[in-house]
């Protein structure tokens, strides 16, 4: 079904929609002052933020098998204070060097000056400044002293990937986006505020919810099957388990038995054969990950829109934008886009062009928890939804979480299926849906989910500082 009313005039018609994010925008500007009111006291009376360390455990995970290829890396800053801030980087995203990038960086500085300005940049894609190239290679030094680290090309990484440079963006405020290090060191951060505070992060986190929204919906998120034939019975034991929801990520398309097939018509095939095992009303979902092209794409979503799923999430490459505005336009479901964005300003763009129905992130790309802040303000600013993306270990999906939990426009946590595969050996905390279907905010200050000391202990091979 055709929409009547274009995305760009329905957006456009009302100045004070872009007012809804303002509020959650201004704390971001001054996060620790927010965090400090929030508890009644002055800024000048937390306890010294100043950084007094950065470290990193290398562990040994042993049979662990991480779902992003997670290395044992656990990234530590410590304050004068005493109060540290981790994150676990995986093979994602390359963090090699990020300890001596976090020496120079942030030991000596505060939180209070380094959180508001640490991932602060618009994104912005194209050169330094007015005129001019920059070198490439892994680290472009400007005037000043600074240096900038480019990511590296990755077939899978940035949408707007440059040979030789990869998805290094560089803004004429001399910011990088990704900047992968920032991320990083962001969410410790985060950490840290919160534990100075006593409180979780989402609360911390002025999106417009106050503090108030305390469970989201979990839905289940599976791997990539080769065959046809195993996707039914798994929504059936999502179902069993609590979940409210189901993503098919599809793979190979083909029949245990018999001769090979176009995979987009085996995936049709896995979609038809969900919908039966969930029943009508089960919330379903589609997520190939760029893999069809222009036709496949529409053949797939309009046997989705038939079969009332809930959403078709990055149905063709996101560097096709015009290809996802027709997607938008003639398909009646959600088109979910973002993974592959990397800068807020492209968000901007792909809104305002009607090229995603909801915007999809992800935290490591986008700054951290203060960037996915700014993108999810930004989606809600235009009245769209923002899904943060669950895939990973027990601290990724917490962070992930914290955003969800402070947006007004997220609505659904996702929790890889089967949900052992995001345990962790140093996290006892398992995330699973409660006899209603929900995943419980936590109530730890920080990411809130505490690390297993004695077991990080028992894995830790050595400490780099």
């Amino acid at each position: 079904m055709k929409r009547q009313l274009s995305r760009r005039h329905f957006l456009g018609a009302s100045a004070g929609v872009a007012a809804a994010g303002a509020a959650g925008f201004a704390a971001l500007a001054n996060p620790i002052a927010t965090a400090a009111q929030s508890v009644g006291v002055k800024t000048s009376d937390l306890p010294d933020l100043t950084v007094k360390e950065v470290k990193v455990y290398v562990t040994d995970l042993g049979n662990y098998h991480s779902l992003n290829g997670e290395t044992g890396e656990l990234f530590s800053v410590v304050t004068h204070s005493g109060i540290e801030g981790n994150y676990t980087p995986g093979n994602r995203n390359p963090t090699g060097g990020w300890l001596e990038w976090a020496k120079g960086a942030l030991v000596g500085k505060s939180v209070i000056d380094l959180l508001p300005t640490l991932t602060s940049t618009s994104g912005l894609r194209g050169t330094y400044g007015f005129n001019g190239e920059l070198p490439h290679g892994p680290g472009v030094h400007l005037q000043g002293g600074s240096t900038f680290h480019r990511a590296p090309a990755l077939g899978y990484g940035s949408a707007f990937d440059t040979p030789g440079v990869g998805g290094g963006l560089i803004t004429r405020a001399g910011g990088q986006w990704p900047n992968w290090y920032t991320a990083a060191a962001d969410v410790c951060l985060w950490d840290i505020l919160g534990k100075a505070v006593n409180r979780p992060v989402y609360k911390l986190l002025s999106g417009g919810c106050g503090g108030s929204k305390d469970k989201i919906m979990a839905y289940a998120s599976s791997t990539h099957h080769r065959a046809i034939e195993d996707y039914a019975p798994e929504v059936v034991q999502a179902k069993a388990q609590g979940f409210k929801g189901y993503k098919i990520h599809p793979g190979g398309g083909q029949h245990r038995e018999g001769p090979a097939i176009p995979a987009y018509i085996g995936h049709m095939e896995e979609i038809r054969q969900v919908r039966q095992a969930a029943g009508d009303e089960f919330m379903l979902a589609h997520d190939p990950v760029q893999v069809y092209n222009r036709y496949e794409a529409m053949k797939v979503g309009r046997l989705l829109d038939e079969l009332n799923y809930a959403w078709f999430e990055d149905p063709i490459r996101t560097t096709d934008m015009d290809g996802l505005i027709e997607l938008c336009s003639a398909l009646s479901l959600p088109i979910h886009v973002g993974e592959f964005l990397y800068s807020i300003s492209d968000f901007a763009e792909y809104i305002c062009k009607g090229a995603l129905d909801v915007a999809r992130l992800i935290a490591d790309n986008v700054g951290g928890i203060s960037g996915s802040m700014r993108v999810g303000l930004l989606a809600d600013a235009f009245g769209l939804e923002c899904t943060p993306h669950n895939w990973g270990n027990t601290l990724d999906l917490a962070v992930h979480f914290h955003i969800e939990l402070a947006l007004p426009n997220a609505a659904w946590f996702e929790v890889p299926f089967p949900p052992e595969l995001s345990d962790h050996p140093y996290f006892n905390y398992k995330f699973r849906p409660d006899k209603d279907g929900y995943i419980t905010a936590p109530t730890a200050p920080g990411i809130g989910y505490p690390i297993d000391q004695n077991a990080l202990a028992n894995i830790t091979r050595k400490i780099d500082r």
